[in-house]
């Protein structure tokens, strides 16, 4: 099929997905009620309470591969963006696992909307993901395997030999966002001159963002063609960020010292009351407006939570799959 119509059968994909987000936000004022849903057994019983949504990629959604569905409570289905069912591979990065999803670069000579990437993204927020609303913490975790050993070609700059300044791996985004800024994120970027694995986080809405950056050098943290459980955690209430490789803590430090999250104050301190705009995954922009921070990477198993996991659960969300 040529690359025209694959891209305008994506957009009418994604106008659907806005449009059933609009129409549920208009219908309602709470979220459905998802008590009912199963939640994957690949998840440890003591995250499951929490789980807002997970993705597998073992799920395509029925007539619609190009779909996922939701393993979590909430039923929000992301979009394998530009690359359809071919984003599915199989790779297994824990027992019982059957696909991946590979997100890459397509061409970084052209400043398109090609990259293979995942998520979803709505300009009213997606309702179905409120439970990121007002929240004093999230938890974002996921196994990934990087097939790069630097951040790629930047396609938007006339410099052939530019390159992007992070590696985008999962993430929230906030309730303004274009599609770039987040809630919690997990990430390699740029600190101070130096690739970092990092958790980014924003409590409020069009405020400062925070950074906790792992110490060790990246390449350790994450060696190419190596599946590696992460998990990024966020107590907005307290301005705490944590990492975590394989069940253990990352050691790291604070990119700001000053109080960017305003929490300094008499609490509890939440993020802002606003439905987020999408989840991001392996690059910016779900909408696919404009391509950043490409992965060339494959990924399982992703999980995001409404609350901060503690160092013994996320030990025993790791072990409960890679035993």
């Amino acid at each position: 099929m040529p690359r025209n119509e694959v891209t305008a059968m994506s957009r009418a994909r994604r106008t659907a997905i806005s449009l059933l987000a609009i129409a549920a936000l208009a219908g309602a004022g709470t979220p459905p009620a998802q008590a009912e849903r199963s939640i994957s057994s690949d998840v440890h019983p003591a995250l499951r309470a929490h789980l807002v949504a997970a993705y597998d990629f073992d799920h395509p959604v029925p007539g619609d591969p190009a779909l996922e569905r939701d393993q979590g409570r909430s039923g929000t289905e992301i979009e394998l963006v530009n690359g359809g069912a071919a984003m599915r591979v199989p790779d297994r990065a824990y027992r019982g696992s059957r696909n991946a999803v590979q997100t890459r670069q397509v061409d970084p000579t052209v400043a398109g909307n090609d990259d293979w990437k995942a998520g979803i993204w709505s300009a009213s927020g997606v309702r179905t993901l409120r439970a990121f609303s007002a929240t004093a913490g999230t938890s974002v975790l996921g196994w990934f395997k990087l097939n790069t050993d630097s951040p790629l070609l930047n396609s938007t700059t006339a410099d052939p030999n530019d390159r992007y300044n992070a590696i985008g791996l999962a993430g929230v985004l906030t309730g303004d966002s274009d599609g770039h800024g987040v809630r919690a994120l997990l990430e390699l970027i740029d600190v101070d001159g130096q690739l970092r694995l990092v958790a980014l986080g924003r409590r409020l809405d069009g405020g400062n963002s925070q950074t906790f950056a792992a110490n060790q050098d990246w390449r350790e943290l994450l060696p190419v063609g190596e599946w590696v459980h992460l998990a990024a955690t966020f107590d907005f209430d307290t301005g705490a960020l944590a990492l975590y490789r394989n069940g253990e803590p990352v050691d790291g430090f604070y990119t700001r010292t000053d109080d960017p999250w305003l929490v300094s104050g008499s609490g509890p301190h939440l993020t802002t009351a606003s439905d987020p705009r999408g989840i991001k995954i392996g690059g910016s922009f779900p909408q696919d407006t404009r391509e950043s921070n490409p992965c060339d990477c494959r990924m399982d198993g992703l999980m995001f939570l409404d609350s901060v996991v503690s160092a013994n659960d996320v030990r025993r969300q790791y072990r409960h799959l890679a035993r």
